[in-house]
Parts: C-alpha cells; sequence; structure tokens
C-alpha cells in the first residue's frame, strides 16, 4: 500500500470542470486491451472458418461460448478483487493472462500449411488453449477496471455520468484501430497469414499492461488522494475489509469492518446450482456452456441477495440492476452479430468493391468503434444540456430506446436484402448504416449501464455487481451465437456442396431429392439438407434472418418502455424532510 508521504505528492485534486488524470490512465490501459480483444475477435470467426475448417454453425457456436464465458469469468474476478486481491493484483494478472491467450492463438495460427485438409491436433489444442486464457484473463481484468471509473470521484459527483462516456469513447480508440491493423495483417485472403494479427493483438495487450503498472501509483487514486484497488485489509479473524458507507458508489479498502463470510452458506450455493445447472443442461440439449452461464445469472443473484448485511434500500436498488440486466441479454444478442453472422455477411455478400481494392471483411468491425468516437461527445454533451433543462431521459428509458434503435438498424439491413438471392452482393451502404444505428443504440445504453450500476450497488459489492452487469453480457453474447448459427446456406455451402455435384440450392428448396448417398455427403461436408428455423418460423433468407432481429428487440423495447416508470421509482431516493 502507498506511503502517507507517497500519498501527499499526489496531482491536485479534479476540480468540478475537469477530470482526474487517473481518468485517462484508466481508458488507455483499456484501450489497448480493447485493441487485444477486438483484434482478435474480427479474425475469430474468419480464423475457425478458412484455417480450422469449420462450418458456419461450429463456428457460431465456439464464437458464442467463447464471447459469453469472457464476461462469464467476471463475477470470479470481482470476487477475488473484493475479497483477497483488489483491483490493481487482478487486473495485472489478468493482462497477463490474456497476453498469453493471443501469444497462443498465434503459434496455433503459424501451424496451418496451406491447403491442409484435416486440422492438426496440436493447432487445435494451442487455439483452444488461447482461447482459455483469454477467457480467464478478461475476467481478472474486466470488471475491477470498470468498476475503479467511478471511483475516482467523490460521492455523488455529477461528472460520473460523463467521466463513463469519456472512458467509453476513449476505448473505442482500441477497438477502431485493432481492426484495421490486425485485419491488415491477418485477413489478406491467405490463412497462413492470420498469425500476424494474432501477434499484434497479443503485443497490444503487454502495453496496456505495462501502462497501468508503470502509471497506477501517481494517477489512480481517490479525491482525497489515497491508493484505489489496494489488496483489501483484513481484521483479526481474516474477513476481508468492506467500507461503512454501504450504500455510497465509491470503494473503500481502508475502512475496516468485518463482512459476513459465505462459508455458511456455500454449501447451499453449492447445491442449488448443481440443481439449476443440470436443469438447464437438460433443457438445452446439453449445451454444457449455456447452462453454465444460465445457470449462474441464477445463482449470482441469490448469493448476493441473501447476504444478511444488505438492508431493504439497498435490496431495492440491487433488484433495479438485476431487471435491467435481463434486458440487456437482448440487446448483447443482436449487437454481438457483429463478430459472427455479420461478419459472414461482409465476407459473401457484401460488395467490398472500392475500385481496385477489396475491402477485409474484418474491416467492417471497425465501424462500430469509428461511429463511438466520433458520436460520444455528441451524446454526453446532449445528456449533460438535457440535464440542466429537466428534460434527460431516465437511465431505464435510455435503454428501452437503445432496444429500439436495435430494431431499427436490423430493420435498415433487412430492407437492403429483401428480395435478393444468395449469390448477388449488396451495397456495403446497408451494412455501414446499420452499424451507426447500432452505435446510437449502444451509447444509449452500455456507458448509460456502467454508471448506473457504480450509482445502485452497495460499496462491498462493487465489483461483484459490476461482474453480474457482465454476466448478463455473458448470456447476450450466447445468445448471439445461438442465434448466429441460424444463418441461412449461402454462395460458401452452395460452392462447396457444387464442387461435388450436389444441387444444394434445390435440395433446400424441395425441387430435388436427396439420396442416402448425398445426404451422407452432405453429413461429411458438414451441410445441412434443410433450412434453419427459429420457433418454428423457417429461415430460408437473409432478410428471414434479420427479421428475427427486429422482432426480439422490438418487443423487449415495448416492454422496457412499460415498466421504466416503475424501474425510476424504485431507483429514486426518499425525500427527506428540511
Amino acid at each position: 500500500m502507498q506511503t502517507t508521504s507517497a500519498v501527499q505528492e499526489q496531482p491536485p485534486l479534479a476540480t468540478s470542470t475537469s477530470h482526474p488524470k487517473g481518468l485517462y490512465v484508466l481508458f488507455a490501459t483499456e484501450m489497448w486491451e480493447r485493441f487485444s480483444y477486438y483484434g482478435m475477435r474480427a479474425l475469430l470467426s474468419l480464423y475457425m472458418l478458412k484455417a480450422l475448417l469449420m462450418n458456419k454453425e461450429m463456428s457460431s457456436l465456439i464464437y458464442g461460448n467463447y464471447t459469453s464465458l469472457v464476461y462469464l469469468t467476471p463475477l470470479l474476478g470481482g470476487y477475488m478483487a473484493d475479497r483477497y486481491w483488489g483491483n490493481r493484483r487482478s487486473i495485472l494478472v489478468g493482462g497477463l493472462l490474456m497476453a498469453a491467450g493471443q501469444f497462443a492463438l498465434f503459434f496455433s495460427a503459424s501451424m496451418y500449411q496451406a491447403g491442409q485438409t484435416a486440422v492438426p491436433s496440436a493447432q487445435l489444442l494451442l487455439f483452444f488453449l488461447g482461447l482459455g486464457c483469454l477467457i480467464f484473463g478478461n475476467g481478472f481484468f474486466k470488471p475491477n477496471i470498470s468498476s475503479m471509473v467511478g471511483s475516482l470521484y467523490p460521492k455523488g459527483d455529477s461528472r460520473i455520468d460523463a467521466a463513463y462516456t469519456i472512458f467509453y469513447m476513449g476505448i473505442n480508440l482500441g477497438a477502431f484501430f485493432s481492426p484495421l491493423v490486425c485485419g491488415t495483417l491477418g485477413d489478406t485472403g491467405n490463412p497462413a497469414d492470420f498469425k500476424w494479427g494474432f501477434l499484434a493483438a497479443g503485443i497490444g495487450m503487454l502495453v496496456g499492461s505495462l501502462t497501468f503498472e508503470m502509471l497506477k501509483h501517481k494517477y489512480v487514486v481517490t479525491a482525497e488522494g489515497a491508493p484505489l484497488g489496494a489488496k483489501p485489509e483484513r481484521t483479526v479473524d481474516a474477513s476481508p475489509v468492506v467500507p461503512v458507507q454501504t450504500d455510497g458508489p465509491v470503494r473503500s479498502e481502508t475502512i475496516a469492518q468485518p463482512a459476513k463470510s459465505f462459508a455458511s452458506k456455500l454449501p447451499m450455493l453449492i447445491g442449488l446450482f448443481a440443481v439449476v445447472y443440470a436443469a438447464i443442461a437438460w433443457l438445452m440439449n446439453k449445451d454444457w456452456i449455456g447452462a453454465l452461464v444460465f445457470s449462474a445469472m441464477i445463482v449470482a443473484p441469490v448469493t448476493i441477495l441473501t447476504d444478511p448485511t444488505l438492508t431493504s434500500r439497498e435490496k431495492q436498488k440491487i433488484y433495479v440492476i438485476f431487471i435491467l440486466s435481463f434486458f440487456v441479454i437482448f440487446f448483447w444478442g443482436t449487437f454481438e452479430q457483429a463478430g459472427a453472422s455479420l461478419t459472414f455477411f461482409a465476407d459473401e455478400q457484401t460488395d467490398r468493391n472500392l475500385g481496385s481494392y477489396v475491402v477485409p471483411a474484418s474491416y467492417f468491425q471497425s465501424a462500430n468503434a469509428l461511429f463511438i468516437i466520433v458520436f460520444a461527445p455528441i451524446f454526453a454533451v446532449m445528456w449533460t444540456w438535457m440535464g440542466k433543462r429537466g428534460t434527460e431521459p431516465s437511465s431505464p428509458l435510455k435503454m428501452a430506446i437503445s432496444l429500439m434503435l436495435m430494431a431499427v438498424g436490423y430493420l435498415i439491413i433487412a430492407f437492403g436484402v429483401k428480395g435478393v438471392d444468395a449469390n448477388t452482393k449488396v451495397s456495403m451502404f446497408w451494412l455501414i448504416t446499420m452499424y451507426m444505428v447500432h452505435t446510437f443504440a449502444e451509447l444509449c445504453l452500455s456507458p448509460i449501464g456502467l454508471a448506473l450500476v457504480n450509482k445502485l450497488a452497495p460499496a462491498r459489492f462493487a465489483s461483484l455487481l459490476m461482474a453480474v452487469w457482465f454476466l448478463a453480457t455473458a448470456a447476450g453474447n450466447k445468445l448471439a451465437g445461438v442465434l448466429s448459427g441460424l444463418y441461412p446456406p449461402g454462395p460458401g455451402e452452395f460452392a462447396k456442396a457444387s464442387k461435388e455435384g450436389i444441387d444444394l440450392p434445390g435440395i433446400l428448396n424441395g425441387t430435388s431429392q436427396a439420396t442416402a448417398d448425398v445426404s451422407a455427403k452432405l453429413t461429411q461436408l458438414e451441410l445441412a439438407a434443410h433450412w434453419p428455423s427459429f420457433l418454428g418460423f423457417q429461415i430460408t433468407s437473409l432478410y428471414d434472418f434479420f427479421m428475427i432481429f427486429v422482432g426480439m428487440s422490438a418487443v423487449a423495447s415495448v416492454i422496457l418502455f412499460v415498466i421504466y416508470k416503475k424501474l425510476n421509482t424504485m431507483m429514486a431516493e426518499p425525500v427527506t424532510a428540511a
């Protein structure tokens, strides 16, 4: 922990019109982490399709499992930080693990041989090892750096909303440049080059970890100048320290107050998790990863709400977090198509020609980040302007608007592909316009949600409740992978079948019959002989596929519009007599 003399040497406190320098240290660290994550994500689906020789359904399944687990492990990271390690150590461990994961992907991609028809087991082993390191590394990194942003400010500081928007804008610099850098190096049309994109992502993660380690002692401090994120102190009974002011948004690691251990209820929680997990795995046809994510969504809230130190007022605020988390699932289930089905769409059915230059499909994943950089300041000014006039929408209302904007974005691209056959490529205008509208949706939800959790969470559960918020993102990402697997067969599948003399479009449309030999060959090629379906709705075109997201987002938005006033009441502080 920092000495007293060292604390006194800290920079002066931020004024009401400025932000502490620690904010910029945190978003610089997160910027490089996002460079690493989005650079790798821009290549992930393409690497599985073109180098690991997987089909779209399997690629979508792995993509959804990976991105969901990336947001599930913050439960572990948040708990370890709050109880044992503190934010600082957790961020360092997480950063190093993620760098190791990117380098494992680099070595996996380095094993690719041109023209290979089978994937070496070592290549697959390194691939899954890399994903595992990234999953656990992100778990230690993500909730801790996000929860530290609000802790830079005094309780009730009006700058917190703007701080999270600035933080969100800053980290998107990394998300913007990473697909361009990693895509230029890895998405060249030659699967052997994927390794260079993964290498760049690994180097970026090391830079982010080094940035935090070098600057944290000087700048990552509270408004009073005390160090943030140090290892929690313990009382003589070895109970971790929690803050006295349990309703405050700012965490404190320096006030000794024993916290009740979870040990007494641990057997009950383990038993509950086992029962819920088995039931969900059975309902999901032994989808073990999906069962893990959705079981955690049930057990984690129970773990928090059964804490005997919670007051009724604290519980009411936590209920708001949980309700909004449910709606967040539908947002991310539609938004996260960017790394899966929308990448397939960009690769196969988007006209990417700019004169003689063909834009890599991975570049389109920079569109969202670019629009955030452009529009985040505008949204921040807009919220401030409306707030001064008392017309700013509440956080739940902003989220309802966000979901409706998601529906509008998919309606735009659905209109662009309506009546277009699978062999026709459409203008990139439709994809870019959709990403712009989805960016508006994201700016109404994601930074607003982070600030909301920081405001409503009891301080002793700050990191853990931030992890629960990311858990909703995990469920949304899992849903995104499941829905991406419904992407209808297109030019790639038709060409693959045609090489074997199989009329796949005719079989799908019922104009040709698949013999036993043809069916066996399709199975061998990992091609389906029927159109995918969703809730009894057959998906025979991209228009059908995109309309699923229109309907899902619109329904969720309408429900949230109906209940947002009740949520406002639950969030509001009671009026005290003068």
